[in-house]
């Protein structure tokens, strides 16, 4: 199968979406796949560096621009983009194309509505734009919705959401996001485990990060790792830290491959997630980064979130509340044991959900779609 992965965003990319985009594409190539990966060029780097990987054999880069020539170089455009990706898909007819950009989607399938395109949803997107865009952003997904050869969802509550706001039969599964799990297990020092907790990933508002931040003022004697906020981000969090509560080390935003390395000396990791935004469609990455790592891990009760974990590989708190955030992390922290037996069932669980498997079902799923 030959087929192109298109992503019009700067690759490598400090978000979770370009480390997803990075470990399907490298997946994808070791489950056979031949893929061209079409995006923007940044110079951080190659597309699969953040992941500590190099390229396959079956991989094609395909670098395209964004931004309009000189005088209109300033602004950036998936319509740009776009036009530059219809001359290579005339060329080298791919057998499928494979998205997540929703304006991308729409587009090609205006310009070359016969090539099969596979769309994979992450969220609705009208209903989380801002009023002034909702209404064509909403005729865009529903039009994506009801002309794409197949349908990838990231969660069942994605799946339900858009199907609760538009009308669509297509082809569709729902392929959760996955883990990279670690050749060697992880020793970690569970007797301390209130000294050993991390939380990975951005500090956006809806993220829960300040809840966390608030909740550690209430568990002196703890020592929590956050990993991943940009420096303004991290100087405001600083200001907030409560000396009397558990210790709170900020660190910067690094690459998936240096968070893995924290994470596998981690006992208790944390999804603070606030029951806003896409909070309630995403499949979280660090979700997955998490128990692979053989972490207890403390979630906020959301839908999409217990999809994949059970009770037995951690504990749950109410969105939004520090005080019921600081107790689920207390009832890990004062019982090592529970927090080992957590551990260890979630990285089995997270034995069901790896890359490669994703990718394997992607595949198949692809191929019954080009044979319809």
């Amino acid at each position: 199968m030959n087929l192109l992965f298109a992503f019009p965003e700067p690759l490598p990319l400090p978000r979770a979406r370009s480390v997803q985009v990075a470990w399907m594409t490298d997946a994808l190539c070791a489950a056979g796949v031949n893929v061209t990966l079409a995006h923007v060029p940044s110079p951080d780097g190659h597309p699969l560096q953040p992941i500590g990987k190099p390229l396959p054999a079956r991989l094609r880069l395909l670098p395209l621009s964004n931004r309009w020539p000189f005088p209109f170089s300033r602004w950036h455009s998936v319509s740009r983009f776009t036009r530059q990706l219809v001359r290579h898909i005339d060329t080298a007819s791919p057998d499928a194309i494979f998205v997540r950009h929703i304006k991308l989607a729409y587009q090609l399938l205006k310009l070359r509505p016969n090539t099969p395109l596979i769309y994979e949803a992450h969220e609705v997107f009208a209903a989380n734009a801002q009023p002034a865009k909702r209404q064509k952003l909403a005729e865009q997904e529903a039009f994506v919705l009801t002309h794409a050869k197949g349908i990838v969802h990231i969660s069942r509550a994605v799946q339900e959401a858009l199907h609760n706001d538009y009308l669509f039969s297509n082809q569709e599964i729902v392929l959760h996001s996955a883990a990279e799990i670690p050749k060697a297990p992880a020793i970690k020092d569970w007797a301390n485990c209130a000294r050993h907790i991390v939380y990975a990933g951005s500090f956006f508002s809806w993220k829960g990060v300040d809840d966390l931040i608030d909740a550690a003022a209430e568990l002196p004697g703890y020592r929590m790792l956050l990993i991943g906020g940009e420096a303004a981000e991290i100087e405001r969090l600083r200001a907030r830290i409560t000396p009397a509560g558990a210790e709170v080390v900020l660190l910067p935003r690094m690459s998936s491959s240096q968070a893995l390395e924290y994470l596998q000396e981690a006992c208790i990791a944390v999804l603070p997630n606030r029951a806003e935004g896409v909070s309630h469609f995403t499949s979280p990455l660090k979700l997955f980064e998490y128990m692979g790592a053989g972490c207890a891990v403390v979630a906020a009760d959301l839908p999409s979130i217990r999809e994949v974990l059970g009770d037995d590989e951690g504990r749950w708190f109410s969105p939004g509340s520090p005080a019921a955030l600081a107790e689920a992390i207390r009832s890990l922290g004062e019982a090592p044991e529970i927090a080992r037996s957590c551990g260890a069932a979630a990285a089995v669980k997270a034995g069901e959900y790896t890359w490669l498997g994703r990718a394997e079902a992607l595949r198949r799923f692809i191929d019954s779609l080009l044979k319809v």
